[in-house]
């Protein structure tokens, strides 16, 4: 193979690797009626979620994931000065696991939530329950705090009839 065969093939086959190696991962977290399918039928809640991982510090977020292909229910929370993800078994509510995040991106996404919920003066299992009242024959399956204007402001995802929808819940 001459150098100029070799250079054009190497980044084809990069690029072809790249998304072999990641678009199962996409698939699954953009998959929404696999999620929604999927959280449907167990007995845990978003809300019962959150108050789980309290044991592990302030929930600062929370959704329902579909990880290696098993659904999961993942709570950022805030300790201290460290951010640790917990997560807890959709089936029983229990807390299974609790690690601390190191993932530079996750930390990016926890120190910004942390910034909103500094600002509240709400929950998020108050907001969840807000937004499940408001919305009667839901569920939620996550909850992202940010900021908007200055202001703290919770994004909640929910199902209902097997759709998702997105709705917007103040924090303060």
């Amino acid at each position: 193979m001459s150098r100029r065969e070799y250079l054009t093939v190497t980044p084809a086959v990069a690029v072809l690797s790249a998304v072999f190696l990641v678009a199962p991962v996409r698939a699954e977290e953009s998959d929404p009626a696999a999620l929604a399918a999927a959280v449907a039928g167990i007995p845990t809640t978003l809300e019962k979620g959150l108050q789980a991982s309290e044991s592990a510090g302030k929930p600062i977020s929370g959704k329902f994931e579909i990880e290696d292909g098993k659904l999961q229910l993942s709570v950022y929370t805030l300790a201290k000065d460290s951010y640790n993800e917990v997560v807890v078994a959709p089936d029983t509510g229990n807390v299974v696991k609790t690690e601390k995040i190191t993932d530079t991106d996750d930390l990016k996404s926890a120190t910004e939530q942390k910034a909103a919920m500094e600002k509240a003066t709400r929950t998020l299992v108050a907001a969840t329950e807000r937004a499940v009242q408001q919305n009667s024959g839901s569920r939620a399956v996550s909850i992202f705090p940010e900021l908007k204007g200055g202001l703290p402001m919770a994004s909640v995802t929910l199902l209902r009839d097997g759709k998702l929808t997105t709705v917007s819940e103040k924090l303060d």
